[in-house]
């Protein structure tokens, strides 16, 4: 007999695929889109845009982030999987119980979940490697967006995973203190726990995380470093400097940021930006990045994870409490408050989160188009954010299906960025000019 859980699982991954179906109905673009192209028809100029972009490169891209699609499915079921072999082999339940031998006492809870949790991460670790291996290393290296060797690039790995179990295990800590001292509303607790660490993540990383894996260094050609902090100062960044990061060691994608908080503020463009991009797009990408600063993208980012947290929490615990009834002898599992529940926690909350993804994407997709406006009114390049846009359709599919977008996309796809583009230049009047449309307001002689 097939277990419940399992249906569940083979039904997601059956309406997954009939989601993916929509992929494969989008139209290829046309390629004498330039013919009858002009500065006054958007539509007309984004065609032509999409059009200069060859075809063996545009099938390319499109399998590369056609690919990412099934990676999301794989890497869920596998992530589920996961969570039912530790619990139906009863593994987390004797992790549980050799955490309750060796810790007693006043500080038993804490030394508990320790002693549970590094295993956990370990075993999860290593099932899941080889999947990690070939999504972020042989998958990379084979469409050519990595440069990195693998020694440097598995040093680097294991740095990341000794920073999720620190990381990590002080969550879990803090997480089972308040399921164990907050039975009825932990969930409310939990919320709280979860956003707290991520402020704390938010303003950390650029001091102390990013530098574990990049060089930062500032810019030192005035050219391209004094247009960008005059953007930053018209726009009240508190940045002083521009940095360069070394990511060509790891990558060929082009990528910036203005991150942090609180006197962590730091503008960072990596050197892929600087050798592929002229100043315009380089621009364009700068103002970008400082319009999620300026529009307080963080921040908003941050309210809507704890709203969709404590949602997804709360389902989490009506849900935790009804397979603990059902199956909880089986699986060795006592409540919400025994760590040995900790892959159900994950199975549950993983599923929630999963098909929420349409939903998170949208939000976090928002605001990109949101820094995409504000970028294009300070930068007033175009056209570069159009090569920008083109650029990043290396690994981004430029002409996505409506559905398609609303269900993976999480940034703007190349077309819905250009066409922006274009819109704003269609319609945009040069500073101090007037429209021939504008009737001139009377003059009453005083």
């Amino acid at each position: 007999m097939i277990k419940p859980p399992i249906i569940a699982l083979l039904g997601i991954a059956f309406v997954f695929a009939a989601m993916l179906v929509c992929a494969e109905e989008n139209p290829a673009l046309p390629r004498t889109a330039t013919e009858g192209a002009s500065a006054g028809d958007p539509a007309a100029v984004t065609d032509a845009w999409l059009a200069t972009v060859p075809q063996e490169a545009l099938d390319k891209s499109d399998a590369y982030f056609e690919g990412g699609y099934w990676l999301l499915l794989w890497n869920f079921l596998l992530a589920a999987a996961i969570s039912i072999l530790l619990l139906e082999s009863r593994i987390s339940a004797r992790l549980r119980d050799f955490a309750e031998r060796i810790c007693r006492g006043s500080w038993q809870l804490p030394l508990q979940v320790i002693l549970y949790a590094i295993p956990y991460f370990l075993i999860v670790a290593a099932l899941t490697f080889p999947l990690h291996l070939y999504e972020n290393f042989l998958r990379e290296h084979q469409y050519g967006f990595a440069t990195q060797g693998f020694p440097s690039w598995i040093r680097e790995q294991l740095v990341g995973f000794c920073l999720t179990i620190i990381g990590g295990t002080i969550l879990l800590i803090a997480l089972y203190t308040v399921f164990r001292r907050a039975p009825r509303t932990w969930w409310v607790w939990a919320t709280a726990v979860v956003v707290i660490c991520l402020f704390v993540v938010v303003l950390i990383a650029p001091v102390f995380i990013e530098p574990l894996f990049n060089t930062y260094k500032p810019l030192t050609k005035p050219e391209i470093r004094d247009p960008i902090l005059a953007m930053a100062r018209a726009n009240q960044i508190p940045a002083q400097q521009v940095f360069e990061v070394d990511a060509s060691r790891q990558t060929t994608r082009v990528s910036a940021n203005v991150a942090g908080i609180l006197g962590t503020t730091r503008i960072a463009l990596n050197d892929n930006l600087l050798k592929q991009c002229s100043l315009p797009e380089i621009r364009a990408v700068m103002a970008h990045e400082m319009g999620h600063y300026v529009l307080n993208h963080g921040a908003k980012l941050l309210t809507y994870s704890g709203i969709f947290l404590a949602i997804g929490f709360a389902l989490t615990g009506i849900l935790f409490d009804a397979a603990v009834r059902r199956w909880g002898v089986r699986w060795g599992v006592r409540g919400i408050s025994d760590p040995a529940g900790l892959p159900l926690l994950a199975l549950i909350f993983g599923t929630l989160l999963f098909l929420a993804t349409p939903f998170l994407n949208t939000i976090v997709r928002v605001t990109e188009r949101e820094a995409d406006a504000f970028g294009i009114n300070t930068s007033r390049e175009p056209d570069g954010m159009a090569k920008v846009a083109l650029k990043l359709g290396a690994y981004r599919k430029l002409n996505p299906t409506p559905l398609e977008e609303f269900i993976f996309f999480d940034h703007p796809s190349g077309r819905a960025r250009i066409r922006m583009a274009m819109d704003w230049k269609a319609a945009n009047l040069p500073a101090g000019k007037s429209s021939p449309l504008e009737t001139p307001l009377p003059h009453d002689g005083h």
